[in-house]
Order: structure tokens, then C-alpha cells, then sequence
């Protein structure tokens, strides 16, 4: 029996690996056209250099990349490190997501919420901007998932809203005089919404420390990066990430000190 029990998760690991390798591949070509104002519905993938329909072959999460030796099978330009890491990165989020959850509707739930988190983040990273389709798509996932996961409603509902308007209208008002003092942008109306998005399934005080862990990590790309401006959405969404995983456990952790 425990052989079995040990096949049966390995088995479902690697379908949570195959999917999030997929789901990369296809939200990274979603993000670049949203970026670049092409259809996500209509016409095949291409080469953006060549414009060469890519194959079957070419198209294969992961493992593409690497045969390909990085480059367009047609015109030899080196193709971005973006899509491999990308792939790889919801491979192992998927992944993640399922040994923290199971296979339960919360894993489900927590699943299509990284999957909107990624698409916004590529596009945030391309044009500075978080376009409210997201924040829309975020709020409707919410809504329509509270009564599949294990939490009763009404405590859902109310965290949700709570967590939500509290951590975006303090960054809301926060930006506002920031910027009234300084006369520059601190934050735009894009990450203040994220807040709130995320806010609904995080609630008051995991979305506390996913507001704290968001402004390290924001802190760390301006570092790294070496720019005064940066996307924030990106940096919210690893905090969520980390928030999902691990933010139960360390708020029980702090309170438990008090």
C-alpha cells in the first residue's frame, strides 16, 4: 500500500510539473500579445523577430528551448532566457502549490490565481502597466470559488473584504501623500488595485505580511536592476506567491511570540 500511496503522488506531481511547464508556455505568449496589442484568440504563435509560424516542435515547454539551444530554429536569433525560466518557474509553482494544498479546490483556487498573477506581471514588466482585465478576472475567481474551498463563507467574505479595502486604502493613501510631499509617482492605481485584488484571498493579516514581504522584494529589484522605477506588480505577485505557501504559518509563528 505505501508503494502505491508513493506512485500515486509522484504521478500527480509530475501532471502539476507537466501543467505548469504548459501553462507558462501558453500565459508568456498571452502576456506578449497583450503587451504588444496582438489578438490572444486569433493566429498561431511566432517568431517576434522573423515571424516564422512556429512547429509543433518549436513549442514544447522547457525542453524546446534547450534543444534549440536557445535560438529560432529559422532565423538563428537568440530567443529570450524569459520563456525557459518562465516554464520552468510555474512548473515548479504548480508543483509547490499541490504539496501545500493537495488536490483540493483551494489548490484549484490558488492555482488560476498564480496563473493571473504571472500573465499581469509579464505585461507589467513589458509596458509598466497592469491592465484592469486582471484585477477583474482576480475579483470574479474570488467570488466564484467561495464556496468550493474548505473556509465557511461568511468568514471568507469577510476577511476577504476586510483584508482588501484595508491593505489597499492605507497604500492608497500612503501614495497619495507621498506623492503630495515629494511631487513624484510612488505607486500607480494598478499595484493599488493588485493590493486589493490579492487582499480578497489573502484577508487582513496575511495580506499584511505579503505587504511587507512585496516592498523587500520591491526593494531588491530596484537593487538589482539599478532603476529608481520599477513594475511593482511583479514584486506583489512573488509576495502572494509567498503568502500562499507559507503565510499561515508565519503568523501563527508571530503570535504565538506575543
Amino acid at each position: 500500500m505505501l508503494h502505491i500511496s508513493v506512485f500515486i503522488t509522484v504521478y500527480i506531481l509530475v501532471i502539476a510539473f507537466v501543467l505548469g511547464a504548459v501553462f507558462g508556455s501558453f500565459l508568456n505568449c498571452m502576456a506578449w500579445r497583450i503587451a504588444h496589442n496582438e489578438s490572444v484568440l486569433h493566429g498561431r504563435s511566432h517568431c517576434p523577430t522573423c515571424n516564422h509560424l512556429l512547429g509543433a516542435g518549436d513549442l514544447v515547454p522547457i525542453f524546446s528551448y534547450i534543444f534549440l539551444g536557445g535560438k529560432c530554429r529559422y532565423c538563428g536569433t537568440k530567443i529570450s532566457p524569459r520563456y525557459f525560466l518562465t516554464e520552468l518557474l510555474m512548473a515548479m509553482a504548480f508543483v509547490a502549490v499541490v504539496v501545500r494544498y493537495d488536490v483540493t479546490f483551494d489548490a484549484l483556487r490558488y492555482l488560476v490565481l498564480i496563473c493571473i498573477l504571472l500573465t499581469l506581471s509579464l505585461v507589467d514588466l513589458e509596458i509598466y502597466e497592469i491592465p484592469d482585465r486582471f484585477h477583474i478576472a482576480g475579483i470574479v475567481w474570488w467570488a466564484v470559488t467561495i464556496p468550493l474551498t474548505a473556509e465557511p463563507w461568511k468568514l471568507q467574505l469577510e476577511k476577504g473584504l476586510i483584508g482588501a479595502f484595508v491593505i489597499a486604502g492605507a497604500m492608497l493613501l500612503l501614495a497619495v501623500i507621498f506623492d503630495k510631499v515629494t511631487g513624484k509617482e510612488s505607486l500607480g492605481g494598478g499595484d493599488v488595485k493588485l493590493f486589493f485584488m490579492t487582499g480578497l484571498y489573502l484577508g487582513p493579516w496575511i495580506g499584511l505580511f505579503n505587504l511587507i514581504v512585496a516592498c523587500i522584494i520591491g526593494i531588491i529589484f530596484v537593487v538589482v536592476m539599478k532603476q529608481r522605477k520599477i513594475p511593482f506588480g511583479p514584486a506583489i505577485s512573488i509576495a502572494v506567491f509567498i503568502s500562499i505557501l507559507v503565510g499561515n504559518n508565519v503568523i501563527s509563528w508571530y503570535l504565538s511570540l506575543l
